[in-house]
């Protein structure tokens, strides 16, 4: 009896440990059943809807494209997407591609739209391991900066699905260029202006208004690597053009081979020399800074030039007069000889000026981001050569004024010395301007009495001179 019952409750034991087991398998399947057929959302991007730049708008129509592919085992029969708040998918339409490997799969749809949310029905089950991509036209994204993630259900053979979330677009916010930009979208005459092939390519009204902002970042570049690179530049360049006149021979020769390598060189060149040469070294420098440093060296060489020209174009006379009143050589030059070259040579400097801030723009070639480095990617994006038009625009900004100026100070120039108009002055009369008058006017007389000795030299004018030189 005992036997029996001992028999029966080993049974009893059996049977419960096979129905936990039962239960456990089947738990167990229905886990790795629900994770073979999860949903995989493979990509999500937003294409750019910012007229001449890369960046997703928020409140402005753009186009959003989903893929996802399809799990082991799982039928797909319909998919919700939803957008955030702020967001919407009215008036949108959606395009559906079904993708088995490299075969494309005949499956119809029907997309609704309403608000925030997007369901697409399938008429018939997507196959597991389909690749299912959505085309949303036409969704606009919340008009505020942040990164957006889209959310959403599925439906497959066992019921409804939470949707993995999609990785996170960047959208920014609405801004008054671009509104700009919308309103021009909505005028018959930019229609008509664009409709012309030539205007449309070069001077596309929306592109143009997009690019002054886009490209004003760059033109701040360009203005100061110019404005710091070349007073180096003039200060190298006196330098250099003291040395070339110097009596030291070896100090000569430094100056001509200084001058000439750096005058007979493309400054493209120069630049490549040093953006790829110096790394090789070792050597890593800003390449802001380096910029500046080739702008400034290149311009040197030329300014050496004009300052050597400009201070041999005095008349010997000048210093042998400055010397008949005892003033020596330093203070010749500064006082009497300098005030004179910079007069003479300063159209012949600007024009220099305005080429170096040209040439900035061969330093888009080694990747500094200046105007011409910015104007190239916006039309890279646009596919439009507008932006290069802008960026003749910001450079004839600086250069016509600066042209007009050369042609003022030429003409007063050429009035001062054929006599038919005062000697040009800028400013207020200076201590300096006042010292470089009684200068002027001594030397006059020094020279007309070494060519008609008069023993009365005890003018006025000589006095202050007379005591300096003391």
């Amino acid at each position: 009896m005992n036997v029996k019952h001992h028999a029966k409750s080993i049974a009893v034991r059996l049977v419960a440990l096979a129905a936990i087991f039962a239960v456990a398998l089947g738990a167990l399947c229905v886990a790795t059943s629900t994770t073979a057929e999860a949903l995989t959302v493979k990509a999500t991007t937003a294409r750019p809807n910012e007229d001449g730049g890369d960046r997703v708008i928020g409140g402005l129509p753009t186009r959003l494209t989903w893929e996802g592919t399809v799990g082991e085992d799982e039928k797909l029969t319909s998919i919700s997407l939803t957008m955030p708040e702020g967001g919407s998918f009215e008036g949108s339409s959606t395009r559906v591609t079904v993708l088995d490997g490299l075969n494309r799969q005949n499956i119809d749809s029907v997309a609704t739209p309403a608000g925030t949310a997007l369901q697409v029905v399938f008429d018939e089950p997507i196959p597991a391991g389909s690749l299912v991509r959505l085309e949303v036209t036409g969704v606009a994204f919340p008009n505020a900066d942040g990164d957006y993630t889209i959310e959403g259900t599925y439906e497959n053979q066992l019921g409804e699905q939470v949707l993995p979330s999609s990785p996170a677009i960047s959208v920014i916010q609405n801004t008054p260029v671009q509104g700009i930009v919308n309103w021009l979208d909505q005028q018959p005459w930019v229609e008509a202006w664009n409709s012309n092939p030539f205007l449309n390519m070069f001077f596309k009204p929306q592109i143009l208004v997009s690019s002054f902002a886009s490209l004003f970042p760059g033109w701040l570049v360009c203005l100061a690597i110019v404005l710091v690179a070349y007073p180096f530049a003039i200060i190298l360049g006196l330098c250099f053009a003291f040395m070339k006149i110097s009596k030291f021979t070896v100090v000569r020769a430094i100056a001509v081979t200084y001058i000439n390598i750096l005058r007979g060189t493309p400054l493209f060149l120069q630049i490549y020399i040093a953006f790829f040469g110096l790394p090789m070294l070792g050597i890593q420098i800003n390449v802001y800074i380096l910029g500046c440093a080739v702008m400034a060296i290149n311009s040197s060489a030329y300014l050496a030039e004009i300052f050597r020209a400009g201070i041999q174009s005095i008349p010997v006379g000048q210093y042998e007069a400055a010397a008949s009143l005892g003033m020596g050589h330093m203070r010749t030059m500064v006082s009497i000889i300098l005030p004179q070259t910079v007069r003479r040579v300063l159209p012949t400097v600007t024009s220099d000026f305005i080429t170096s801030y040209k040439d900035t723009s061969l330093l888009s070639s080694v990747g500094v981001m200046e105007l011409m480095m910015y104007a190239k990617n916006m039309t890279a994006i646009t596919g439009n050569i507008t932006p290069y038009m802008t960026a003749a625009i910001f450079y004839l900004i600086v250069t016509l004024p600066l042209i007009k100026l050369i042609t003022i100070v030429e003409a007063r120039i050429a009035r001062s010395e054929s006599g038919q108009g005062p000697r040009p002055k800028g400013g207020s009369v200076s201590a300096e301007d006042v010292e470089l008058d009684y200068a002027q006017d001594a030397l006059a007389q020094a020279a007309h009495a070494e060519a008609d000795p008069d023993p009365e030299l005890t003018h006025p004018v000589f006095v202050p001179l007379a005591r300096e030189g003391a």
